[in-house]
This record gives C-alpha cells, sequence and structure tokens, in this order.
C-alpha cells in the first residue's frame, strides 16, 4: 500500500523498490542484450570462421575461398547493425500500439528465437542460420536501444531521469564486458563453445518475459495515449510509493492538453514541425556525433594496438576485457554524477576527451615503430578514449532525446534517433577497415574532426535539460525555433498555471490547493 507524504517538497529524489526493479529488468533483459551481440563473436571469429570453412568443404567437397569466407564473415558481422536499423524503424508503430512495457515483452521474441537458431547452428552444420539469426537479434537490439531508454525515462521522476536513462548504456557495457570474459578461450571462446556461447543471449530475455508483466506500464503512456487515468494514476502510485501523486499527475494533463491539438505525431509531421525542428537536429547531430566518433572502430583497433605494444598474444584477450572493464567502472560513474553535472557538461567533456584521444593515438601509432615506448601511449591514449566515451557521448544521447521531447512526438524522434544511431554503425563497420587500409593510423584524424564538431554543435545548440519537465524543455527550445509553446486552453485550473513558477513553489502551492 503506498504511503502518505507529508511534505510534497520530500517527493523528490526518491527511488522506490518498484521502479528500481522495473529499471533493472528492463534494462537487463534487453539492453544487456545489445551490448553481448556487439562483441559475443569478436572473440570465438577464428573457430567460427573454421566452421563456415569445414561445412563448405562438406557439402561441395572443396575448399572454401579466402573472398567468399571474407563475404560471409562481414555478413555476420554486419546483419547486426543492419537488423538494428529495422529493428529502429518499428519503434514509433509497436510503442504507440503496444505501450512501452508491451514492446519490451513482444521484443523478446527477436532475441529467443535467434537464440536457439545460433545454439543450433552447428548441430544443423549452418553458418546461414547465424548470419540469418544475427540480423533477427539486431531487431532485438534496435528496438530495445530506443524502447528501454523512452520506458525509464517516462517512469522515473525528473530529478532522477538522468540517473535511470544511463542505466540502459551501464547494461550494454556489461553485456559486452560479459561477452568479452565469456570469449575467453579457456572459458567459451573456443570451437566446443561458442555455439554456447551465442545461445546464452536468450536468457535474459527470458527473465524479462517471466519477471516484467508484473511492473506498471508508463503512467504517461497510460494517461495520455490510452486516456486511462486510472490506471495511469495507480501505476505512478506504485512507482512512487505513496498515495498523493496529484502535483505529477497535473503535469501530465497539461501536457496533455498542450498536445491535443498535434495529435500523435508521425516521422513525416515530426519533421514538418518547426516547434520540433532544433531538438530534432540535435538529436541527429548528437546520434552521429555518438557513432561516427569512432568508438567502434576503437574496440576493433585495441587488438592490433596491443599486439603491437608488445603484449602477449595469449595476452590480448585479457587486456581487452580490462577495457570493458573500464568502460563498465566510467559508466557506473556517470550514473551517479550526471544529476549533478548535468547532461551538456557531460556531452562536451566527453567529446573533447575523445577527440584529444585520437589526435594523441594518431601521433603515437605514426611513431610507435621509431619510439620504443611509444607503443605504451597507444594503450593509454585507447584507454582515455574509452572513458570520455563512457561518461558522455554513449550514454546521454538518449537521455536527452527522451527529455527533448514531449509524449506525442517521442515515439517518433526515438525512431529517427534510432535509425540514424544503426545507420552510422552501419557506416563505421563498412567503411573503416577502407580507412584504416588507406589512412593507416592518421584515419584517427577524421574521428578528432567528428568529435570536434559535435563538441561544437553541443557548446552553441544544446541547452541544459536537468531537472526540467517535458514542457519546460519544449519552452526552452521555443525562443530557438522562433514558436511559442502554448499551455493548451486559455481557461486552465489555477492549479495548472501553478505548474509554470519553479519546481519547489509549485509543488507546495499545488498541494494546498488539493487539500
Amino acid at each position: 500500500m503506498a504511503e502518505k507524504c507529508k511534505d510534497p517538497a520530500e517527493k523528490t529524489g526518491r527511488l522506490t523498490t518498484v521502479l528500481a526493479l522495473s529499471t533493472l529488468i528492463s534494462a537487463f533483459g534487453s539492453s544487456f542484450q545489445y551490448g553481448y551481440n556487439v562483441a559475443v563473436i569478436n572473440s570465438p571469429a577464428p573457430v567460427m570462421q573454421q566452421f563456415y570453412n569445414t561445412t563448405y568443404m562438406e557439402r561441395y567437397k572443396t575448399e572454401m575461398g579466402q573472398n567468399l569466407l571474407t563475404l560471409l564473415w562481414s555478413l555476420s558481422v554486419s546483419m547486426y547493425p543492419l537488423g538494428g536499423f529495422f529493428g529502429s524503424l518499428m519503434v514509433a508503430p509497436l510503442v504507440n500500439h503496444l505501450g512501452r512495457k508491451g514492446t519490451l515483452l513482444f521484443n523478446n521474441i527477436f532475441s529467443i528465437v535467434p537464440a536457439v537458431m545460433m545454439g543450433a547452428s552447428e548441430v544443423a552444420k549452418s553458418y546461414e542460420i547465424i548470419i540469418v539469426a544475427r540480423f533477427i537479434v539486431g531487431i532485438c537490439a534496435g528496438l530495445s536501444s530506443n524502447v528501454v531508454p523512452m520506458y525509464l525515462g517516462e517512469l522515473s521522476p525528473k530529478n532522477l531521469r538522468g540517473a535511470l536513462g544511463i542505466v540502459p548504456q551501464l547494461f550494454i557495457t556489461v553485456g559486452i564486458l560479459s561477452a568479452q570474459v565469456l570469449g575467453i578461450r579457456n572459458i567459451l571462446g573456443n570451437s566446443a563453445g561458442w555455439p554456447l556461447m551465442l545461445g546464452l543471449t536468450g536468457i535474459p530475455a527470458l527473465i524479462e518475459l517471466l519477471l516484467l508483466p508484473f511492473f506498471p506500464e508508463s503512467p504517461r503512456y497510460m494517461l495520455i495515449q490510452k486516456g486511462d487515468e486510472k490506471k495511469a494514476k495507480k501505476a505512478l502510485q506504485r512507482l512512487r510509493g505513496w498515495d498523493d501523486v496529484d502535483a505529477e499527475m497535473t503535469e501530465m494533463r497539461l501536457e496533455d492538453q498542450s498536445e491535443r491539438a498535434e495529435g500523435r505525431l508521425t516521422v513525416f509531421s515530426l519533421l514538418a514541425q518547426r516547434s520540433l525542428r532544433w531538438q530534432l537536429i540535435s538529436v541527429v547531430f548528437m546520434n552521429m556525433g555518438q557513432q561516427l566518433s569512432g568508438v567502434n572502430a576503437i574496440y576493433y583497433y585495441a587488438d592490433s594496438i596491443y599486439s603491437s605494444a608488445g603484449v602477449n598474444e595469449n595476452d590480448v584477450q585479457f587486456v581487452t576485457v580490462g577495457t570493458g572493464a573500464v568502460n563498465v567502472v566510467m559508466t557506473v560513474a556517470a550514473v551517479f554524477i550526471v544529476e549533478k553535472s548535468g547532461r551538456r557538461l557531460l556531452l562536451l567533456v566527453g567529446f573533447g576527451i575523445c577527440c584529444a584521444a585520437c589526435v594523441l593515438l594518431t601521433i603515437a601509432l605514426s611513431l610507435q615503430e621509431s619510439v620504443s615506448w611509444m607503443p605504451y601511449v597507444s594503450i593509454m591514449c585507447v584507454i582515455i578514449y574509452v572513458i570520455g566515451h563512457a561518461i558522455g557521448p554513449s550514454p546521454i544521447p538518449n537521455v536527452v532525446t527522451t527529455e527533448m521531447f514531449r509524449q506525442s512526438a517521442r515515439s517518433a524522434a526515438f525512431m529517427v534517433s534510432g535509425s540514424v544511431h544503426w545507420l552510422s554503425n552501419f557506416t563505421v563497420g563498412l567503411v573503416f577497415p577502407f580507412m584504416e587500409r588507406g589512412l593507416g593510423p592518421y584515419s584517427f584524424i577524421v574521428f578528432a574532426v567528428i568529435c570536434l564538431l559535435t563538441l561544437v554543435y553541443v557548446w552553441v545548440v544544446v541547452p541544459e535539460t536537468k531537472k526540467k519537465t517535458f514542457l519546460e524543455v519544449s519552452q526552452m527550445f521555443g525562443k530557438r525555433n522562433k514558436v511559442e509553446i502554448k499551455l493548451g486552453d486559455s481557461d486552465l485550473p489555477l492549479k495548472d498555471m501553478l505548474l509554470f513558477l519553479p519546481h519547489d513553489i509549485w509543488v507546495r502551492i499545488s498541494a494546498m490547493l488539493s487539500t
């Protein structure tokens, strides 16, 4: 039973058991898989390619050519971000019809089915199954990478929205680290263990499928899109841990009133909305900057950097795991500092560190053949880059996307941001090997320029959204979009008008008016 809260000001900052468990279950069941499947085929790549070759030999009685093997392996890798792109295109229709929680439950189909397929691929003697399964599990990642931040952003009180919004990114990094650990050759990264390693991705999905139905749907979705005020209030009371949620319900009603004239926005109508122009441009810039800044290329290049630094070939896998552990630790740090430092500062610092690390890495890589100690500088540059990306560019764009758009536009906005994210991811994976071959170490100068341009854009355009309501953020962008954000009908009750006073004042007055 939810309790009464005597002082309305105490209603900020409380992480209830229901909210914490909703966050952990949805992030582990969905976001964890995104990270896990990014790294799961990296370590066992040689034994998996051997399986491809052996299977081909058994079928056609001739050895697979190197070009065909490279093509099939490239498809195995690139089908994942391609599936992610298609998953992003499904976000808006699914979250609007099934809800946020409903979409996450439905999305488990795209994890459990490919997990079984990949786990059985060796028995079935089919590498085609792996390629198709990677595309399907990519759809799962494309949906989860957009829906989980949306779901948590709508569950959270505004003073916890940033911290809980980073939790999905934290579980992505934990998923990457888990795949790196399991990929150690003495564990599952060998000829006997790789099918099990690929199939383990279905376990988090099963856990989410069993547990998430016991937790609330997004109250904002229930009230604004379904019009069910009773269920919305009940869900909000469970999430907040007290009965008196009138102030937050009033804020949601006001958001609903201010959007009724617009209706639910599709992607095409979103693109035509002048009042959302700079929010949309900002989301595109941040997601392009996040993926085109070279984070995937850094991970791709890490093994060769470590090898050139004199790290024993058998020990490179452990150094890579250490880099993944640093990523997790820094993402945990971002969870705890985001509400104090703000989103904008973390983006600026993060992109600044990545830019400097890419420049230094270029210098170190170009000199490491002639200077004996320079390879160790290269290793430090990789670690510094990972630290910079983990505190800002990796986790913050999804948090800010949630906060920049109101309910009617949020699903379409995540569809756009997700599409840009996965297309940029796919582009880096496709283009970087050619950049590395043509430019060598100087390819990281390209990433440094992208980091710098994104930093400048954030500095000039992106405002601080920390502890702001969705309507307050809309008003902040209203000035740049040169439109006036109207509150709704002119005869709004006094209680609704009070929402645009400072938060601590309007909460107290609203509570007094309720009594």
